[in-house]
């Protein structure tokens, strides 16, 4: 996602084809957004592409994802690689990522006169924020409240903190107009409230060890054997 404010943008996350990263500053450029910096939810390797669309742009992310960065060296690059492979994608040039500049989570980054807010994020991955873009009322919420994606506890993660991350999104949740997934298109705040209470109650019965029902419009092939991972968390 890319957010403006003045003479100062920012792009949230990333897509991950070839063809979207080499368009993404054309059409920045083309709607007036001068890229000062590059903004990662979080650090599974999907997320941390901008900066092959923003080359030079720095890097900004929660402390726990600037931790995970260096504790993990190589791993984006080699889940990515081993995407290519899977999908039969070429690249220009291999992912290079700088060191992550440290963002106090929670916490606020300036753009242009206002302000983006953090809110930490965890539960999914052990890193992680969501950032809340007060004057839009929008929400980049990273890999939480997907319409076509269950909650998926990764590496790291836990049932327990992913709850906490619904119960500390939900106020935004009410407030938002849009909420933009890792996963999915935008979606308006109404329907990503539901979302996020078919994702509690979901999370509350794997934890609970009751039979936890997928929501009912992601029960495909690929979210039951999410769910089954997600089995082995309990």
């Amino acid at each position: 996602m890319l957010v403006r404010h003045e003479s100062e943008a920012f792009c949230i996350d990333s897509p991950i084809f070839p063809d979207e990263l080499e368009i993404l500053p054309a059409i920045a450029e083309q709607a007036q957004f001068p890229i000062v910096g590059v903004l990662a939810t979080h650090a599974d390797w999907d997320h941390l592409l901008g900066g092959l669309a923003f080359a030079g742009a720095p890097l900004g992310a929660a402390e726990s994802t600037a931790a995970r960065l260096i504790n993990e060296p190589g791993a984006a690059q080699r889940e990515l690689r081993d995407f290519d492979d899977e999908f039969y994608v070429t690249r220009p040039k291999p992912l290079s990522l700088p060191g992550a500049q440290r963002l106090d989570v929670p916490g606020f980054v300036d753009i242009g006169s206002q302000t983006l807010e953090l809110h930490p994020a965890d539960g999914h991955t052990a890193d992680g924020m969501a950032v809340w873009v007060p004057w839009a009322k929008v929400l980049v919420a990273g890999d939480y409240i997907s319409p076509v994606e269950i909650p998926m506890v990764s590496e790291g993660g836990s049932i327990a903190a992913y709850l906490a991350t619904l119960d500390r999104l939900e106020p935004l949740v009410s407030q938002a107009e849009h909420v933009v997934p890792g996963h999915g298109g935008p979606i308006d705040g109404t329907q990503a409230l539901a979302i996020l209470r078919e994702d509690r109650a979901y999370l509350q019965a794997l934890q609970a060890g009751d039979d936890a029902p997928l929501p009912l419009a992601r029960r495909t092939k690929a979210q039951r054997a999410i769910h089954e991972r997600n089995l082995l968390k309990r």
